[in-house]
């Protein structure tokens, strides 16, 4: 049974990220997430860009440019966007909140983050480290033509959002099988579950490329 297969899972995020942990503590584990989320995204964005590798070692401030950018833009986007998706699955062990509508708010939770961070984060960089020219009515501009790229991996956005994956999925998947058993469906199989949380997170992933298409067309 899938349920058999997630409860490891389960019984960790009850111990690491449950409702009645200190929030320092849970602040802490949801940056150690992030962290190992951001590993391996940044790394593939890495090798599948001929050169960039090289250019990093090679090219003065290069590898401190892209470092000040992550931890300033990236790492503050993803914990955030976690820590929206756990506090909600904390709730949802819990018992304060049905399955069908944590899933709901956590799609909303992600992409609203998603977008409003970078809009904050956007400017500030302009004015503190002097991105975009130093100007930030042109750092706010481009905020969503780059979201609009971030589903195709397109730039360091699209890190970010697959970054998040790596708690989306299985949080997804333990969503998806508790709203389909509630909902009177069999438990589903470990490979369908799999299947469903990815369309989850694809769903999420075209509705963060249109409201950024919507934001470029407004600002």
């Amino acid at each position: 049974m899938a349920t058999d297969t997630l409860t490891p899972f389960l019984d960790w995020l009850d111990r690491h990220f449950s409702v009645g942990l200190p929030l320092v503590r849970f602040a802490r584990n949801t940056v150690l997430l992030s962290l190992i989320g951001l590993a391996p995204a940044l790394a593939l964005y890495i090798a599948l860009i001929p050169g960039f590798f090289s250019h990093l070692y090679g090219t003065e401030g290069a590898l401190a440019g892209l470092t000040r950018q992550i931890l300033t833009n990236g790492l503050p986007v993803v914990f955030v966007v976690n820590a929206f998706g756990l506090s909600l699955f904390a709730q949802l062990r819990a018992e304060r909140i049905r399955p069908e509508v944590v899933l709901a708010a956590d799609m909303a939770a992600r992409i609203g983050a998603f977008i409003a961070l970078h809009v904050l984060i956007y400017p500030a960089s302009a004015l503190m480290f002097g991105s975009f020219g130093g100007d930030p009515l042109l750092a706010l501009r481009v905020v969503g033509p780059t979201l609009a790229q971030a589903a195709t991996f397109g730039n360091l956005s699209g890190v970010y959002l697959y970054a998040t994956l790596v708690s989306a999925l299985p949080l997804h998947m333990v969503l998806v099988g508790a709203a389909l058993r509630r909902s009177g469906y069999r438990d589903p199989s470990l490979a369908n579950l799999t299947l469903l949380a990815l369309a989850v997170f694809g769903l999420q992933a075209l509705l963060l490329t249109a409201a950024a298409m919507l934001l470029g067309v407004i600002v």
